[in-house]
């Protein structure tokens, strides 16, 4: 976490397993997935077609985009599948009172979408 102030996003109930969830952070579309109970947080557009991930399938912690099928790690932003060769951005997640809190900070710049 950056220190920043983090932005409450949503309720832990309203992301169950395998469904994800598209929230707006300071401007920027994340998209929220719960794996095992665990909340992750990734930029939403893929880095591939800017296409909404959030459109797409959660299978464990991958997370498939809707448009051509790049596949991505929802703990690393990592690339798993072509066409996708870049990593996305990832944000830090806390939980608190059943919230789901996130630092709007990236890991990294998406290298598309401009933040």
């Amino acid at each position: 976490m950056t220190g920043l102030p983090l932005y409450d996003v949503a309720d832990l109930a309203d992301v169950p397993p395998e469904t994800p969830v598209r929230v707006d952070v300071a401007g920027t579309p994340i998209c929220l997935v719960n794996v095992g109970g665990t909340i992750h947080a990734v930029h939403d557009v893929c880095t591939h077609a800017l296409e909404s991930l959030s459109g797409g399938w959660v299978t464990g912690d991958r997370i498939e985009c809707p448009r051509h099928g790049a596949a991505f790690s929802v703990i690393t932003g990592v690339p798993l599948t072509l066409p996708a060769t870049m990593p996305l951005p990832t944000f830090g997640v806390a939980i608190k009172d059943g919230r789901i809190l996130v630092d709007p900070t990236p890991s990294r710049p998406h290298p598309l979408y401009g933040n």
